[in-house]
């Protein structure tokens, strides 16, 4: 037995949204390529595309049953078809990461646990963390973080609310505007100019379509960037 027998298969729940989607696809693939040094060999993958727009209802109307059984769901049918792990490609399902884990029998990869072990490696100790207001709101992202004495900040309530319309209206839909950028990175300057930051979380995986490493002077966390690295590891 060896190569691509032996090959384990990744499941993604994706659509969270579509266009990162596409990039934890290609991602995966290039990256999977790079480090078997070779163009003429292909991960397999399953990739289950769910309704974006359902984890933000669920949330929003505080149905964590509904929302934990319809991506528990979506990672339970992945490994009804052979995924050998799954991982959910995006940061806001993760509010219920734990109790997703617990309805599959294949391990899932987090993207929370994967980030903060990147930020530990790195040495940073004050974060910065973007994403939806879901992200931002709630505590899920930041437990590693507190629980090992870094300190993790948040943008004001008002820039919570803009980002995140910028999210939903723009980036989930493949939309890329210079001004909306500009306004991104004067909360960013802010918040590290205020908060002394060392680093910057991208916690929502539609946010590396506009911000990228050389924008920020701290060191940025690219969180699907991390959580692809993580897949490839889990399939060699």
């Amino acid at each position: 037995m060896g190569g691509e027998d032996s090959m384990k298969r990744a499941g993604i729940v994706g659509g969270l949204g579509p266009e990162s989607t596409v990039d934890y696809y290609q991602s995966f693939i290039h990256k999977y390529q790079e480090n078997v040094n070779s163009q003429k060999v292909l991960p397999e993958l399953f990739i289950n595309s769910i309704n974006m727009y359902n984890i933000f209802h669920y949330i929003s109307e505080n149905q964590m049953d509904e929302l934990i059984e319809y991506v528990g769901g979506a990672a339970r049918k992945l490994e009804d078809i052979g995924a050998d792990f799954v991982i959910i490609a995006a940061n806001t399902p993760h509010i219920v990461f734990d109790e997703v884990r617990r309805k599959v029998n294949v391990p899932m990869i987090s993207i929370v646990e994967a980030t903060y072990e990147q930020a530990d490696e790195r040495g940073l100790k004050n974060v910065g963390l973007l994403g939806t207001k879901f992200t931002m709101e709630h505590d899920f992202f930041k437990q590693p973080f507190l629980a090992s004495d870094k300190k993790i900040v948040v943008p004001s309530e008002g820039e919570q609310a803009f980002i995140h319309q910028k999210i939903v209206d723009e980036l989930e839909n493949g939309i890329v505007k210079q001004d909306t950028k500009d306004a991104f990175l004067k909360i960013i300057n802010r918040m590290i100019s205020e908060e002394g930051l060392d680093g910057l979380i991208l916690g929502c995986t539609e946010l590396p379509m506009i911000l990228n490493k050389d924008d920020v002077d701290v060191s940025l966390l690219d969180t699907m960037d991390i959580h692809v690295d993580k897949m490839v590891e889990q399939v060699l």
